[in-house]
């Protein structure tokens, strides 16, 4: 009999969060550019759900990893199209492989698997897949310890499997394209894994190191591999939606001159007569988009995909539970903590804490974009950040009171003037939800 508890009426969880940042650029478009989306008839600064969630997902592994947070001890995944190299490393230093010898027969088998790699006539990516497979950590020497283990017959067999390859490349480049037509190439490299298969008990152990098992950041964030038909797609728990500002977008074309030190250091010491170096100007200039502003920001757990991600992944039903109570609770840290890296070092950005955070349960997702689709106006409505909080709280409240498959939740503000409004906002009767201090009471 399950000792899980019942989810009803909380099965989705909700996280809305306001955060205020001045003269960053966390993400950036093809151009250099801040990227904006048109909301309300203007336009606003955007920070992409995928960069959000990628700055929310190596935060938790980065904890885990260090052995802090709910998730200490719980295996994360890895997103990279470096696995052949990382097999061929493991082969190397834990199996006494010759390296060229390990790249080659770890390459093989990936590409047995059908997953494809670059262009073997570039060194940069020829060794690389064409796509991010997203598994386990541990992948990687999992394979290894396979390869090792089956060093003869599979060394054997990838000496066969890339003749083969050099064959069916050399038939087409005499009846069609070009050898190194990319298309070309692939279709060598599929017709080379149909005419020499990889063996069975070497596919079944990759295809097993691959699985996402019990990698929790693959069961919250969903992974999908179209190219390995017979490796299991996860549809993550998480949906999480793009970021915009309450408010016009503002931006700043910021110049920026860089000082050239042994310019600089010459011009001091009077040295600048043994040599003639141009002296004159900065070392370097040019032009640097900045954004400010309020952003709203929203995502949410589906807390029963999540168990039925862990129990897929192999987890018992108890085990599935206490990973996902774990889970939980990592993901609402780093929903509120974590921030997108770009130009971190020049702007401070990944210091910046919400101005509020509301969570709350329900039977669906809520999404309170809606409530900021008439944009703030500072100078009628008065700083957008305290304008924002007003606008949201009063949003969710009429919500609940017309909807019985959602909770007030609870808010967390970092912020000294956002406090103050949550005390107006209390002694008016207007504020439902529960005011708390830590993270962790946020879905006590």
């Amino acid at each position: 009999m399950s000792t899980q508890p019942t989810l009803s009426g909380r099965q989705f969880l909700s996280l809305h969060l306001l955060e205020t940042v001045a003269a960053v650029l966390p993400v950036r478009d093809e151009n250099g550019a801040p990227k904006a989306i048109v909301y309300g008839g203007v336009e606003r600064h955007m920070i992409t759900s995928q960069a959000r969630r990628r700055a929310e997902r190596v935060h938790a592994r980065n904890r885990a990893n260090s052995g802090v947070g709910a998730l200490k001890g719980h295996t994360m995944g890895v997103r990279t199209r470096e696995w052949a190299l990382i097999t061929a490393r493991s082969l190397e230093s834990d199996h006494g492989w010759e390296y060229e010898t390990a790249l080659h027969t770890a390459r093989a088998v990936l590409e047995a698997l059908n997953l494809k790699f670059g262009d073997p006539t570039k060194k940069t990516v020829a060794n690389l897949t064409k796509v991010l497979v997203f598994a386990p950590a541990d992948a990687g020497s999992r394979i290894a310890g396979h390869l090792a283990a089956e060093a003869e017959p599979i060394t054997v067999w990838a000496h066969e499997f890339v003749a083969a390859q050099r064959a069916e490349a050399e038939k087409r480049k005499k009846v069609k394209k070009p050898a190194d037509d990319e298309q070309e190439r692939d279709a060598a490299e599929s017709a080379a894994a149909q005419k020499v298969p990889l063996p069975k008990a070497t596919r079944t152990a990759v295809l097993t190191a691959l699985a996402p098992r019990d990698a929790i950041d693959i069961a919250l964030y969903g992974r999908f591999l179209a190219e390995v038909a017979d490796s299991p797609n996860v549809d993550g728990a998480v949906q999480s939606s793009h970021a915009f500002t309450v408010h016009e977008a503002e931006q700043v074309d910021d110049f920026f001159a860089a000082a050239d030190d042994a310019k600089l250091d010459r011009k001091a010491n009077a040295l600048d007569f043994l040599d003639g170096a141009d002296d004159a100007g900065a070392g370097m200039t040019g032009y640097q988009s900045l954004i400010s502003g309020t952003f709203y920001r929203h995502a949410v757990l589906d807390r029963l995909r999540l168990r039925r991600n862990l129990e897929a992944a192999g987890m018992t039903t108890e085990d599935a539970e206490a990973a996902a109570v774990a889970a939980e609770e990592e993901f609402v840290n780093s929903f509120v903590d974590a921030f997108p890296e770009a130009k971190r070092n020049s702007t401070a950005s990944t210091g910046t804490l919400p101005a509020l955070v509301l969570a709350f349960d329900g039977e669906r997702p809520f999404n309170y974009a809606g409530a900021f689709q008439r944009p703030i106006d500072e100078l009628t409505d008065g700083p957008a950040g305290a304008a924002a909080v007003r606008r949201l709280l009063e949003h969710h409240r009429f919500v609940t009171q017309r909807r019985s498959d959602a909770r007030p939740g609870n808010v967390l503000t970092y912020d000294l003037d956002i406090n103050a409004v949550l005390g107006e906002l209390k002694a008016a009767g207007k504020l439902d939800a529960k005011e708390v201090v830590t993270v962790e009471e946020l879905t006590a």
